[in-house]
C-alpha cells in the first residue's frame, strides 16, 4: 500500500515541476506558427503571460497523482512478485525480464488511467490562436469570437467529449499512447533501477537523495526523448477534434504528418520533451523514495 501512497506523493510533485514545459511541448508537436523551443516559449508568455504555461495544470495535478500512484504500485508490487515467483525470495535483486514484465505492465495500466487525463489536459492547452488559423477551416466567425476557449475548464471539456463523442471520446488517442507507454516504461524505469545501483556506493543501505535525483533524472530524459516520435501522434490524435477531426486513427495521423511535414515533424519537441523529462523524473522518483522511507518507518514505529 504504501507503494501506491509515495507514487501519489510523487506524481503531484512531478505535475507541479513539468507543466510548464508540458505546455510548450504540446504547443510545438500538435500547434502551428512556432519555429523552435525559444520562440514558442517567448510567444505563449507574450500572448499569456506565465499563465498561459500553467493552462489545464488544475486537472492533471489532481488526477495524475492518482494514475502516478497505481503505475507505481504496479511496477513495485508485479517486480516484487516476479522476483518471488523466480527466486522464492522478493528482497532478491530483479532480474532485467522481470523488469521488462513489469515496466511493461505499468505501461498498459498508464493507458487506461492516464489517456482521458492526458486528452483533457491537451485539449486545454491547444485552445490558442495560432492553432485554430492554421490548421482549421471553419466558416467566418467573429473576430472576437476566436479568443474565445470551446472548453470552460476540464469539467467543461470532459462533458463536453462526453455529450459529443461519447466514452470512447475520452480515448482518442489510446492506441498511440499505448504505442509510446509501453516502451516509454520501459526505458523509464530499467534505466533508474540501473543508474541507481551503478552510482550507488557498495553496502549503502538507506537511498541517497542526490543518487535518487539524478538516477531519476537521467532515466526520465532517455524515457520522454526516446518516446517522442509517438508522443508527437498522441498529441496531434487527442488535440484533433477541438473544432473538427483531420485524423481518422494512428496510421492517418502517421501519413498526413509526414506527407505534409517530413520525417522531421515525429522528433518536434524532442529538445524541451527531453529537457522536461530529467526535472519532472528527477522530482517523480525523489517524492516517491522519500515519501516511500518516511511511510515505511511510520509503518515500523507502529508496529513495534
Amino acid at each position: 500500500m504504501e507503494d501506491f501512497l509515495a507514487g501519489w506523493i510523487g506524481g503531484a510533485t512531478s505535475v507541479i515541476v513539468g507543466h510548464p514545459l508540458d505546455t510548450v511541448k504540446t504547443r510545438l508537436q500538435a500547434g502551428t506558427g512556432y519555429g523552435n523551443t525559444l520562440n514558442c516559449v517567448l510567444t505563449v508568455y507574450k500572448k499569456e503571460s506565465v499563465t498561459g504555461f500553467f493552462k489545464g495544470m488544475s486537472f492533471p495535478l489532481a488526477s495524475i497523482a492518482v494514475y502516478s500512484s497505481v503505475v507505481f504500485g504496479v511496477f513495485s508490487n508485479t517486480q516484487k512478485f516476479l522476483t518471488q515467483y523466480r527466486s522464492g525470495e522478493s528482497s532478491h535483486s530483479p532480474s532485467l525480464s522481470d523488469l521488462i514484465l513489469a515496466s511493461m505492465l505499468s505501461g498498459v495500466v498508464s493507458v487506461g488511467l492516464g489517456s482521458p487525463v492526458d486528452l483533457i489536459k491537451i485539449r486545454l492547452q491547444m485552445q490558442t490562436q495560432p492553432f485554430l488559423k492554421a490548421n482549421l477551416h471553419l466558416k467566418p466567425r467573429p473576430k472576437d469570437l476566436w479568443n474565445q476557449p470551446k472548453y470552460q475548464g476540464p469539467i467543461h471539456c470532459m462533458t463536453s467529449i462526453i455529450r459529443n463523442e461519447g466514452l470512447v471520446g475520452l480515448y482518442r488517442g489510446a492506441n498511440a499512447m499505448l504505442l509510446r507507454d509501453v516502451p516509454g516504461y520501459c526505458l523509464y524505469f530499467i534505466p533508474y533501477v540501473f543508474i541507481y545501483e551503478w552510482i550507488t556506493p557498495e553496502n549503502y543501505t538507506t537511498s541517497n537523495p542526490y543518487t535518487v535525483w539524478l538516477a531519476g533524472g537521467i532515466a526520465g530524459a532517455i524515457s520522454w526523448g526516446t518516446a517522442t516520435p509517438m508522443d508527437v501522434v498522441k498529441s496531434r490524435l487527442q488535440a484533433d477534434g477541438v473544432y473538427c477531426n483531420k485524423y481518422k486513427g494512428v496510421m492517418d495521423c502517421i501519413s498526413q504528418s509526414y506527407q505534409k511535414e517530413g520525417l522531421k515533424v515525429f522528433f518536434r519537441g524532442i529538445t524541451v520533451n527531453t529537457i522536461r523529462g530529467f526535472p519532472m523524473s528527477a522530482t517523480m522518483f525523489l517524492g516517491y523514495e522519500l515519501s516511500l522511507r518516511i511511510l515505511r518507518r511510520d509503518q515500523t514505529v507502529t508496529n513495534s
